[in-house]
């Protein structure tokens, strides 16, 4: 579990096999828009919408195999972050207040804001969670509860079970994978092989564009929903999947760049106004 939340000194190491990519935006509905204060991104209403978590995951799946990698221990942690971003873009939830002490970002506790439910299974089951427990807890421990990585008995029942295979399942109802029965010897595997390449193309071409041609050098200046994107798929040891295509310069430089969001203090970017603080505080969570 403490990999899951260790805080790299950089991005992993290139990989030499070059990754086929995809892309998509995604936004809230117009109800989340107005319960979070803010207007995300406009995008052509006929593509694909994704949740962060989806993106992750699909950022993370093996084009033809339809399985993210047997070695990744990261992404599990990773997803349950996403939901709560998510939930947070959304206006769902939200950190409690700072105080007078202005207490740092992991040691606020994550609080209701509206118990309206979303549409999405997950975000609703884990927003259910939230509600009902009091005291509330802060984000680290609810990462912990919804990933059944907890040594307190009480709390294994907020686990939130089968994560990846109901998102992928969300892909293939949304017309992006497909489902398939794999053999690996010993068991037979289902697997979710991807059908429509372009969405994570245009998945990936923004993940590019925001370090490379759309890059602002202000944390504060780039779209909630990317920004989230780049530290959550790093967290979930999948941005690289969508550097590998680049050519050495921009990989460099994409490198760099997420290496300077990375290297920034979480709890002051959180203070500047108009932020989301959740969102730091998750990613100041997955970051350590």
């Amino acid at each position: 579990m403490s990999g899951a939340y260790s805080r790299s000194s950089g991005l992993v190491q290139r990989r030499t096999t070059a990754v086929t990519n995809a892309s998509n935006e995604s936004t809230g509905d117009d109800m989340d828009e107005k319960l979070n204060g803010e207007v995300e991104e406009e995008h052509d209403s006929k593509e694909t919408r994704l949740t962060l978590m989806e993106e992750v995951l699909l950022l993370g799946l093996k084009d033809r195999e339809g399985y993210t990698s047997f070695w990744n221990d990261c992404i599990s942690s990773g997803l349950r972050g996403c939901i709560l971003i998510e939930l947070s873009l959304r206006g769902r939830v939200e950190l409690e207040k700072a105080g007078m002490r202005r207490r740092s970002l992991t040691n606020r506790k994550v609080i209701c804001r509206s118990d309206q439910p979303t549409g999405d299974v997950l975000l609703d089951e884990a927003l259910r969670h939230i509600k009902e427990t009091q005291p509330p807890e802060t984000v680290q421990s609810w990462i912990e509860y919804l990933s059944g990585e907890t040594w307190n008995p009480l709390k294994l029942r907020y686990q939130l079970r089968n994560v990846r295979e109901r998102l992928a399942k969300n892909l293939v109802e949304k017309g992006v994978c497909t489902t398939e029965k794999q053999n690996f010897l010993l068991f037979d595997m289902t697997t979710h092989p991807l059908t429509d390449n372009v969405v994570k193309q245009r998945l990936i071409k923004r993940v590019q564009d925001s370090v490379l041609s759309r890059w602002t050098n202000d944390a504060h200046r780039m779209d909630r929903r990317m920004l989230s994107l780049i530290y959550l798929a790093h967290s979930s040891d999948v941005l690289e999947n969508a550097f590998a295509p680049l050519s050495d310069d921009d990989y460099e430089v994409a490198m760099k760049r997420v290496r300077e969001l990375l290297d920034l203090e979480f709890d002051t970017e959180s203070m500047k106004e108009g932020t989301n603080e959740l969102m730091w505080a998750v990613i100041s969570a997955m970051s350590k």
